[in-house]
């Protein structure tokens, strides 16, 4: 572990002196954590090692100015070899790998970005830590929306906006609203923020994490420090099964054991103001009567606004909002300011998004719907209208029987695209059986134009595909943008007909 007796004054826990220091990965948290030690180097890092893996041009040009500098980087070496006192590690890099365990036997302490992060930032910086499998984006985007309405200096960092490294090594905030993925969370030690929320935990990036379990524990190390922040507060989604039986673990210790506050969430399954009774808790954020968003702490109620005027889609998403305010009002942001913020805040990017209009048909890209759950959310959301989904990518290999379900109720179609076509068309015969149309297509300007083909106006067409983009994008916001310029093309060519 660090030498934890000389320490910067003004800063979390960064020591004086990082000494040897090697980086896994030059994605980009990698790189960020690499520019940062580059302006450290002959001062606190007395050594920089940075394994970059394959070299492509833009990562041999990045690696003669940083050898310039005085680091070494090494390309297609998968041992670590050496002797370090600290090791950061891109997110893409499984700890239960051979390359990450060469890492750990050579170094003292191996860590995360975010974990680096928050050690390096002021010491009057709070953090607010959002994390879960699905909703995490949408939830960080609005949390710092709202507290920048309220006139707080906050950014969103983590997975969204700037590395949280790139912010702190900018003093770009006062308040970092942090997306913290099961990657990230999984090499903390030290992390506490002041308010965390955890919004849902479904099985994903089993690859990564070897078992559902370890993934689960991965995104519990959010809470693990709070006990060690005054005042500190954890959001808990309960609609969520095992966010919930977390909830009911809490309920069981007492607030001295515990260490902090909770707030249980929920907006469904009949969950109300009578849940703080039923969670253990003073505190609780639900909808009340006439769909009123409603935050409660201890004996104080608090009305926001009608989940109808929110600008943003679902039911989910409400959830999402609830969670977002109650980090932004524990933080001390004010009511009205919440209020605004919540009427003004609007869809992101690949996530239920608008993507046009074709001949009546609307289509709508939720690119970012990579795993099962995400997308059962997305189908509820446009209850009562039955939208020609489509599904595909990269398969991650996980059960489909609730997807299946799902599409028999709330789908007027499906089209199976991509690499996992065949594995999608096998699970969705018995929807084939019911007279529900089940299309193949091998890609997804096809997939769009199989779905265009049964569509009549007045239909939608929903792009949320359960899997990865890999097979035919190099990510979900490049499969999400290719979407929405087919999309403009067909409006075009339909328009000038």
């Amino acid at each position: 572990m660090m030498n934890r007796h000389e320490m910067l004054a003004g800063r979390k826990l960064a020591p004086a002196r990082l000494g040897r220091v090697v980086v896994l990965g030059l994605g980009v948290s990698g790189r960020s954590c690499a520019a940062y030690l580059l302006d450290r180097m002959g001062g606190r890092v007395s050594e920089l090692v940075i394994y970059a893996g394959s070299p492509g041009e833009e990562a041999r040009r990045w690696a003669q100015d940083a050898a310039s500098r005085g680091a070494r980087v090494v390309f297609d070496d998968e041992r670590v070899e050496g002797s370090f006192d600290l090791c950061i590690a891109s997110p893409g890099i499984s700890e239960f790998s051979d390359f990450y365990l060469s890492a750990a036997r050579v170094s003292l302490e191996g860590i995360s970005e975010v974990e680096f992060a928050w050690r390096e930032s002021r010491a009057d910086s709070r953090w607010v830590a959002i994390t879960g499998t699905n909703g995490k984006t949408t939830t960080t985007a609005l949390c710092a929306h709202l507290l920048n309405k309220a006139g707080m200096n906050a950014c969103a960092v983590g997975n969204i906006g700037d590395t949280c490294i790139d912010a702190v090594a900018s003093d770009a905030a006062d308040v970092f609203v942090a997306e913290v993925s099961s990657y990230q969370l999984a090499s903390t030690r030290d992390f506490a923020p002041e308010v965390a929320v955890v919004l849902n935990i479904t099985p994903d990036h089993l690859s990564w994490h070897r078992s559902h379990e370890n993934y689960a524990a991965a995104k519990w190390k959010v809470l693990a420090n709070l006990a060690k922040t005054p005042g500190s507060l954890a959001v808990l989604d309960a609609c969520d099964e095992e966010v919930r039986a977390k909830v009911r673990e809490l309920k069981m210790r007492s607030d001295e054991e515990r260490g902090f506050s909770y707030l249980p969430l929920g907006c469904g399954r009949g969950l109300d103001g009578d849940m703080r009774t039923v969670c253990g808790s003073a505190n609780a954020a639900f909808l009340a009567e006439g769909s009123m968003m409603r935050i409660a702490f201890g004996d104080e109620e608090i009305d926001l606004v009608r989940a109808d005027e929110l600008l943003i889609k679902g039911e989910h998403n409400v959830a999402n909002a609830l969670a977002a305010s109650a980090a932004a009002v524990a933080l001390g942001a004010d009511v009205s300011a919440v209020e605004a913020g919540l009427r003004s805040f609007g869809a992101l990017e690949h996530r239920i998004e608008p993507a046009g209009e074709i001949d009546g048909v609307a289509c709508y890209n939720d690119s970012k719907a990579t795993n099962v759950d995400a997308v059962l959310k997305a189908l509820v959301a446009f209850r009562p209208v039955k939208p020609y989904i489509l599904l595909g990518g990269r398969d991650k290999g996980t059960d489909l029987s609730p997807l299946v379900a799902a599409c028999a109720e709330d789908a007027r179609g499906v089209v199976c695209f991509g690499e996992s076509r065949e594995r999608f068309l096998e699970a969705f015969a018995p929807l084939a059986e019911q007279g529900v149309p089940v299309d193949e297509a091998v890609s997804l300007e096809q997939a769009l134009d199989v779905a265009l083909a049964r569509a009549k106006r007045g239909d939608v067409v929903l792009l949320s595909p359960a899997c990865a983009s890999f097979d035919e994008f190099s990510c979900f916001e490049e499969r999400g943008d290719a979407f929405k310029r087919y999309v403009s093309e067909r409006a075009a060519a339909a328009a000038g007909r």
